[in-house]
This record gives structure tokens, C-alpha cells and sequence, in this order.
């Protein structure tokens, strides 16, 4: 059982996708970020060295931490083992309490536009499909994480009361598919551990944490997991 301290400094991992991000927040507060985007996948290279400069620029030291959060999926494989095992680490040797966050929430939260009533977070996974959850204007869920393959028909309940936009890996697979007048397309977005300070925080202050010992990433598909048949 962890107390929550008055003051909060968080350390923020995401990991999920190409973007090997980094950051520090105090009380909600981003003080330093440490981030880079590349196909490549180079996350069990850069993550620990991300999170040593970080904490250099800031001045603080690990022992100083309140907490770590780290995204906890959907995504890569690869990607999510390697930020889950070193937020889990540090956990543990620290002995302060993991936070995670679901990664499609990371991406709705870049989203800032009062001209939009849908924001839908869309990760490519293979052929013509993708994990996406469905969030209102102010950053509510209202539909949870799916594993789905994109059709003409896809999201036409939300076309009917607004305006959509779609960000993410997975958009521009959408827009091949979907040509509605009220959807429109953001495909640069990707997860940043920018986003995730917020989000951290608010669980934080709640007392939201996960089981150390046996919190393991979001992976939805079990496809992921499977090896190519041997022919």
C-alpha cells in the first residue's frame, strides 16, 4: 500500500510504438522530455540512456522519484515489453508504485480543437487493420479499445453527430476507406510521454496504481505473440 505524498514526481516511459519517449513531471508540471521517432525501433538503446538525461537535466536524482508511469499499450511488442520491464525495474528497486496508461488515451490528449466532437486514436496492426478507441471532445472514452478491420461503414455511428478526426499510425490506412465530409485525418500523431504527464498525475493523485509483480502491457492480440509457421 503506497502513501501518496503531498508533492509528486513522476517519471514518465512510452515506449508503445516508434517513439522512444521520456519524461519528468512535477505536480502535473512537465520539467524535462527526452524523446525520438524513428522505424527503426532503437528503444532498448535509447530508453535507459533517456531516462539517465533526463533525470541530469532536471537534477534529481531516482531516489527522489514518487512514481513511474508507463504506457501500457496497445502497440508493439517489442516496443511495450521493454518499457513495462524498465518502469517495473525501477519500481521495484525504488519501492514506488507503478502507474499505467492505456496508449490511445496519450494520443486523444493532442488533440486540442472545439471544432471537433470525436477524436479517434487509430494504430496501425496489419493489412486493413487497427486498435482504436473512440473519445468525445473532452477526452472522454466512449467507446474502449478495439482490434478492428477498417470497412466503408467504420465509425458511421459517430459521423452521424459530428465532426471526427482520426490521428495516428493508422490514419492513413483509414483514409483510403473513409472519405466522409466529417472526417478528417491527423497521421502524424504518435504516443509522447509529453501527454502522458496529465494523465499520470490525475491517477496519481487517486491512488490508481497497478500490482508490480503482475501488471503486464496491453497487447489485445494474441497474433502478436505467435511465431511464422515454418514452412
Amino acid at each position: 500500500m503506497y502513501l501518496c505524498s503531498r508533492m509528486s514526481i513522476i517519471l514518465n516511459l512510452e515506449t508503445a510504438t516508434t517513439n522512444c519517449s521520456v519524461s519528468i513531471a512535477k505536480e502535473g508540471r512537465i520539467l524535462a522530455i527526452k524523446e525520438h521517432d524513428t522505424p527503426n525501433y532503437s528503444h532498448s538503446e535509447q530508453l535507459h540512456v533517456f531516462i539517465q538525461e533526463v533525470l541530469k537535466e532536471v537534477n534529481i536524482d531516482a531516489s527522489e522519484l514518487d512514481a513511474i508511469a508507463v504506457s501500457k499499450g496497445p502497440g508493439s511488442y517489442t516496443g511495450l515489453r521493454i518499457g513495462v520491464s524498465a518502469a517495473k525495474g525501477l519500481c521495484f528497486a525504488l519501492d514506488i508504485p507503478l502507474i499505467s496508461i492505456a496508449t490511445l488515451s496519450s494520443m486523444a490528449a493532442q488533440i486540442i480543437s472545439s471544432d471537433i466532437d470525436y477524436i479517434i486514436p487509430v494504430l496501425d496492426a496489419r493489412r486493413m487493420e487497427v486498435y482504436s478507441a473512440v473519445f468525445d471532445k473532452d477526452k472522454n472514452e466512449v467507446r474502449t479499445t478495439e482490434a478492428e478491420i477498417i470497412e466503408e461503414n467504420s465509425f458511421s455511428e459517430y459521423l452521424e453527430k459530428g465532426k471526427v478526426i482520426l490521428v495516428g499510425s493508422g490514419a492513413e490506412k483509414c483514409k483510403t476507406m473513409l472519405s466522409h465530409a466529417n472526417f478528417s485525418y491527423n497521421t502524424t500523431i504518435v504516443p509522447s510521454a509529453n501527454e502522458m504527464v496529465q494523465l499520470s498525475y490525475k491517477k496519481f493523485k487517486a491512488g490508481e496504481f497497478e500490482d508490480v509483480a503482475y501488471f503486464e502491457p496491453y497487447y489485445l492480440k494474441d497474433f502478436m505473440l505467435q511465431q511464422k509457421k515454418k514452412k
